[in-house]
C-alpha cells in the first residue's frame, strides 16, 4: 500500500523544465546520427519559409502597382498568375522533400531507440528483471517507443514552425515596423500559454503513461495465469481490477482532453483574432498619416496568418510533445539504469578444461541488506556429482545463481580449476557451464530449434544423440515432422515432462564441462525421471554435476550431498554417512520414503 502511494505521489508530480530541456536534448542526439537527411530537410523548410514570405510580397507588388493604377494588361495579369502557380509547385515539391526527409530521420531515429533499450535490457542483471514487471519494459519498448516517433515529427514541425515564425515576423517589420511591434506584443501571452500548458500537461501525461504501463501489465499477468484464473474461478476479480485500471486511465485522458481543449487551439484562434484586429485598427485608425495600399493590408494579414498558424499547429502538438518527453523520461529510466550482470575481470581469457569447483566462504545478499548465503564452502572434484538439499528459501538456487554468474557475490570467492571465476569469460563460462531449471522455456519455433537454439555449429546429429541420451527420442519420434515439429511459443501443445526433456537436451548438445541440474527432474512422472537418470548416469561421465534436488532418491548416489539451512551448510557427506548422522537429511529421507509407502 505504501508502494502504491509513493507511486501515486510520483505521478502527480510535474516534470520540471529543466529536466524536460535535458531529456529533449538527449533524445537530439539519437537524431544526430541521421545528419544528411536532417540538413536536407531543414534546409527544405527554410527554402519553404522564404517562399512564403515572398509569395504575399509579389501579390501586394502587383496589388499596389497594376491594380490600383489600373494598368495590368492582360500578359501582366497572365505572368504574375503563373509566377504564382510556380512559386506555389516549388514549394509543394519543396515541402514533400523535406517532410519525406524528416520523416525518414525520425523512423530510423526511433529504431536506434529500440535497438539501444533492447541492447541496454540483456545488459542488466536479474535484479533488475525480478524487481521490475515484465509488462511495464513491454510497455516501454513498445508504446513509448512509438510515442517518441511522434515526438519526432513534432520536432519537425517546431522547426519547420520556427521558420516561418522567423519569416513572418520579418516581413511584417519589413511591411510596416509599427503594426509588426503590435502583433509582437502578443508573443509574450503565447509564450506564458505554454509555460502553463507545459506545467499542467506533463503532470497528466505522466500519470497516463505510467497508468497504460499498470494496464500493460495487469494484461500481461491475466494472459500468462489464464489457466490458474480460470481454476480458482478468479476472473471476476480480474476483471474488476483491470476496470479499476481502465477507468483510471480513462479518467486521466478526459483531464488531459479537457487541458487541451482550454490551452491550445481556442487561444491560439483568439489571439490571432485579437492581432488581425489590432492591425486592422491600426491601418484604419483615421488619424493615419497617409493612405494605406491595400496591397499591403492584404500582405500584412497574410504575414499575421504565416505568424499564428506555425504557434497554433506547435500549440495543438504540444499533447505530442508532453507525451515524448514522458516517454523519453521511462525510456532513459531503462537506459540509465546501472543494474548491470556481473562483469568478469578485464583480461578475462581463461578456458575451463577440468571442471573442478570450489566454493570458499561466500556469502550473498540479492538486496545488499539481508544476507541469503552465509559463509558457503565446498569442493568438487571433476567428474563428481554434488547434491544440494534444502527447504524452500534454504539458499540452493543461490548458490547456482551466484556460480552461474547471473548474480554477483559479496564475500568469498569461487574457482574453477584454481582460478577464480571472474578470471573466465562469459562466453566460456555459458558454453562449459550447462544448465537445466525447473520451468523449462520453449521458443518459437520446432522442436529442432529449441534444441539447437539457433547455434548453427551444432548438427543434426548430434541434436539426435543429445535427444536419444535422454530418452526425448521416444515422444519425438511419435510426432508429425519429428524434430520439426511445430513448437508454439511457451510449448503448450507439450507436457511439461517433455518440455523438461528437450531442455535437457539443449543443455546437453553443447556437450558442458560442468553440468548444473536445478530441480529438473521435479516435474517429470517417475518413469520419465528413471529413464532420465539412467540416461544422466552416462553423461555424468567425465562432468563436473551440481545437482538440486528435491527428491533426495534422485541423488543418492552422488559422491557428496551438502544440507543447507537458511543459508547455510548443516550437514556434508556422501547418502550414506548423512543417514548415519541421523540429522536433518535422515529424518528429510525417512519422511519421503514414509510417503511412498502410504
Amino acid at each position: 500500500m505504501n508502494d502504491e502511494k509513493e507511486m501515486k505521489s510520483v505521478w502527480s508530480q510535474a516534470i520540471p523544465v529543466s529536466e524536460q530541456i535535458q531529456i529533449f536534448k538527449r533524445l537530439l542526439k539519437f537524431v544526430s546520427h541521421y545528419k544528411v537527411e536532417m540538413a536536407i530537410a531543414l534546409i527544405g523548410a527554410l527554402l519553404v519559409s522564404i517562399i512564403n514570405m515572398l509569395l504575399p510580397f509579389g501579390l501586394q507588388y502587383f496589388l499596389d502597382h497594376f491594380l490600383l493604377f489600373k494598368n495590368a494588361t492582360v500578359k501582366i495579369i497572365i505572368f504574375a498568375g503563373v509566377v504564382y502557380a510556380l512559386g506555389a509547385l516549388l514549394k509543394a515539391v519543396i515541402q514533400f522533400t523535406y517532410l519525406y526527409f524528416f520523416s525518414l530521420g525520425s523512423e530510423r531515429s526511433l529504431e536506434s531507440v529500440r535497438r539501444a533499450l533492447y541492447k541496454k535490457l540483456h545488459t542488466l542483471g536479474m535484479r533488475y528483471f525480478d524487481q521490475t514487471p515484465a509488462g511495464s519494459i513491454v510497455s516501454r519498448v513498445t508504446n513509448d517507443t512509438m510515442t517518441l516517433s511522434n515526438f519526432l515529427m513534432v520536432l519537425a514541425s517546431v522547426i519547420i514552425s520556427f521558420f516561418s515564425i522567423i519569416s513572418a515576423l520579418v516581413a511584417m517589420y519589413s511591411t510596416n515596423k509599427m503594426a509588426g511591434f503590435l502583433v509582437t506584443l502578443f508573443l509574450p501571452i503565447l509564450f506564458a500559454i505554454m509555460v502553463i500548458y507545459s506545467r499542467t500537461s506533463s503532470k497528466l501525461y505522466r500519470g497516463y503513461r505510467e497508468r497504460l504501463s499498470r494496464i500493460n501489465t495487469n494484461l500481461n499477468e491475466s494472459i500468462e495465469g489464464v489457466s490458474l484464473i480460470q481454476q480458482f474461478k478468479q476472473e471476476k476479480r480480474i476483471t474488476e481490477d483491470f476496470e479499476k485500471e481502465n477507468g483510471a486511465l480513462m479518467q486521466t485522458r478526459f483531464s488531459m482532453i479537457r487541458v487541451n481543449s482550454l490551452l491550445l487551439s481556442p487561444l491560439t484562434s483568439m489571439m490571432y483574432s485579437f492581432a488581425l484586429a489590432v492591425s486592422l485598427m491600426y491601418f484604419g485608425y483615421p488619424l493615419h498619416e497617409t493612405f494605406v495600399p491595400a496591397g499591403v493590408v492584404y500582405a500584412f494579414s497574410q504575414y499575421i496568418s504565416q505568424f499564428f498558424n506555425p504557434i497554433a499547429t506547435m500549440m495543438d502538438q504540444m499533447t505530442l510533445f508532453q507525451d515524448g518527453i514522458v516517454a523519453g523520461k521511462r525510456i532513459f529510466r531503462i537506459l540509465d539504469e546501472d543494474q548491470y550482470e556481473p562483469a568478469q575481470n578485464e583480461k578475462a581469457g581463461l578456458t575451463i578444461e577440468q571442471g573442478k569447483i570450489e566454493f570458499k566462504h561466500v556469502s550473498f545478499s540479492y538486496d545488499g541488506e539481508h544476507e541469503i548465503l552465509h559463509d558457503i564452502s565446498f569442493t568438487v572434484n571433476p567428474g563428481e556429482t554434488l547434491g544440494i538439499v534444502g527447504h524452500t528459501g534454504s539458499g540452493k538456487s543461490s548458490i547456482i545463481n551466484v556460480m552461474m554468474r547471473f548474480y554477483e557475490f559479496h564475500q568469498g570467492q569461487i574457482l574453477i580449476d584454481g582460478h577464480d571465476i571472474k578470471d573466465y569469460p562469459k562466453a566460456e563460462l555459458r558454453k562449459k557451464l550447462g544448465l537445466v531449471l525447473q520451468e523449462p522455456f520453449m521458443f518459437h519455433g520446432d522442436i529442432a530449434s529449441n534444441i539447437r537454439l539457433y547455434n548453427e555449429q551444432i548438427t543434426d546429429e548430434q541434436i539426435k544423440k543429445a535427444a536419444r541420451a535422454v530418452q526425448a527420442e521416444r515422444f519425438i519420434d511419435k510426432m508429425p515432422g519429428k524434430y520439426h515439429a511445430k513448437v508454439i511459443e511457451g510449448g503448450s501443445e507439450l507436457s511439461q515432462g517433455e518440455r523438461q526433456l528437450i531442455s535437457f537436451a539443449r543443455t546437453l548438445v553443447t556437450d558442458p564441462k560442468v553440468l548444473v541440474l536445478d530441480e529438473a527432474t521435479a516435474n517429470v512422472d517417475t518413469e520419465t525421471e528413471t529413464l532420465i537418470q539412467q540416461g544422466l548416469k552416462r553423461l555424468r561421465k567425465g562432468r563436473t554435476t551440481l545437482a538440486i534436488a528435491h527428491r533426495l532418491s534422485t541423488i543418492a548416489d552422488a559422491d557428496q550431498i551438502i544440507v543447507l539451512d537458511q543459508g547455510r551448510i548443516i550437514e556434508h557427506g556422501s547418502h550414506e554417512e548423512l543417514l548415519a548422522q541421523k540429522g536433518y537429511y535422515y529424518n528429510l529421507y525417512q519422511l519421503q520414503n514414509n510417503k511412498r509407502e502410504v
